[in-house]
């Protein structure tokens, strides 16, 4: 394989794997601060138990998450030197923020929640857990940023060959960021609900820690009922500005070939890239997917035969991924309703239990399936319509290339299976026991952890 092939090879098994973990960082961290809040608001020290069992995993998921992202930031400038030298006036400027501002904190503050049961008060304490949810997102939002200006560039000027800031503003605000900012949020959120109501389900089923799980998983399902209802309109604004923003990709999404005006929405249609053609369309709904799209049911919506092949992106590839985020998207509002209004007495639900407990990959399928849609979809570009992939890549011979690709996925197969094999050990070993005797909330801020007695099996945590 050639060099750029190699390159974004590379890249994508590096962005892959870290996103693997991005996601529960993000939602767990949240679930994790709802209920020290709850312990801190109510007293009640199995809100204290459930803050310290999920956030064992979420902390060994949050480790590795950091370790894959910084290898995947330093790819900018050995990969992708020349992407980095024309646009890293902007690009750079994101990610900098992001590092100094937000990971930073949440760097800071996770050490300070992990160590500090016995040395807070209980609202500093909670205090920390948010510190760390809120940096968590606001890095998020950095990245994607980041990202949306790849795919909509905005607030630029060209000068001296090379892309410089005129409309910080612009960068940070422009709508495709918010939407795409918005969506994959939602996103992980599903993630991380269905994430702690699959092992809630799990010692559910083996009548293990019953209150414990229930508890559990009745604020997981509200979140996921939450998240995975608010994704599905969420999905369709940040849809409605990729058809602004990125025709083309927006066609290879639905295998639209001609320009259409009034076009329908086909239920099942199967692309046929060789002959410019969909070899299949059925149950098609006239109008529809001009509605969608544009809000007006005779827009035109733009078809692939507008631009050259060489600058179209893989249109099967970006066909079914796109439906693999719907469908799933769709499985999760369904599986998460149901969930809600039996989770009462969701022990007695076996079925749904034993689905929701299998139902964990589904949304890190439905996360990295949306992810090839954005890439993907963007290709030839990594700076849609402005700097192709091709011209982007660093002046490396292949072997040099193959060999670091090879490294990777040793050292990433490696972190992986130790990482889920953890996640997996404590999952199912359960919280630790409660206190014999359930102490006293202490209240006053100026009081610490340490007033509180535990057993010395919670204090290793």
């Amino acid at each position: 394989m050639d060099v750029i092939t190699l390159s974004r090879l590379q890249f994508a098994v590096a962005c892959y794997f870290h996103f693997l973990f991005v996601p529960l960082t993000l939602g767990l961290s949240v679930l994790v601060a709802i209920m020290e809040t709850q312990f801190v608001r109510t007293g009640d020290s199995e809100y204290k138990r459930m803050a310290k069992f999920w956030g064992k995993l979420f902390v060994i998921n949050f480790a590795l998450g950091v370790v894959t992202g910084i290898t995947l930031e330093f790819q900018f400038g050995t990969n992708w030197s020349r992407y980095s030298k024309y646009v890293g006036d902007i690009f750079g400027s994101l990610l900098a923020i992001e590092a100094t501002v937000a990971f930073f904190l949440e760097s800071t503050f996770i050490g300070v929640w992990l160590f500090g049961w016995k040395r807070l008060s209980p609202k500093a304490h909670a205090a920390c857990i948010w510190l760390v949810a809120a940096a968590s997102n606001i890095s998020a939002y950095w990245i994607l940023v980041a990202n949306s200006w790849m795919q909509h560039p905005v607030g630029y000027v060209i000068r001296n060959g090379r892309a410089e800031l005129s409309d910080f503003w612009a960068v940070v605000t422009q709508p495709y960021a918010i939407w795409m900012f918005l969506h994959v949020i939602a996103g992980a959120y599903i993630l991380a609900a269905f994430f702690m109501m699959g092992i809630s389900a799990y010692h559910i089923l083996r009548r293990r820690e019953i209150d414990f799980f229930k508890r559990s998983f009745r604020i997981a399902v509200t979140f996921a009922v939450i998240f995975s209802v608010a994704e599905i309109f969420i999905g369709d604004f940040h849809g409605k500005e990729m058809v602004k923003a990125q025709p083309l990709k927006a066609a290879a999404t639905e295998a639209v070939w001609e320009t259409t005006k009034g076009a329908p929405l086909y239920l099942f249609s199967i692309p046929d890239e060789a002959n410019e053609r969909n070899s299949v369309e059925l149950f098609g709904i006239p109008n529809l997917l001009s509605w969608v799209a544009t809000g007006d049911k005779n827009g035109v919506y733009r078809g692939l035969k507008d631009w050259p092949k060489e600058e179209r992106p893989p249109v099967a590839l970006t066909f079914w991924s796109f439906r693999v985020m719907i469908g799933l998207g769709l499985f999760f509002v369904i599986v998460s309703i149901i969930g809600w209004i039996k989770r009462n007495n969701i022990e007695n639900n076996p079925a749904l239990l034993r689905l929701i407990l299998f139902s964990i990959p589904a949304p890190y399928l439905a996360l990295e399936a949306g992810w090839t849609v954005t890439e993907m979809g963007r290709q030839p570009w990594i700076v849609y319509g402005m700097m192709k992939t091709a011209d982007a890549a660093s002046s490396l011979i292949g072997a040099q290339v193959s060999l670091s690709l090879g490294a990777f996925i040793l050292v990433y197969s490696f972190l992986g299976v130790a990482c889920f094999y953890l996640i997996a050990k404590y999952a199912r070993k359960g919280p630790d026991p409660a206190p014999s005797r359930t102490p006293e909330y202490i209240g006053a801020e100026d009081e610490s952890y340490s007033q509180v007695p535990e057993p010395a099996s919670a204090t290793n945590n």
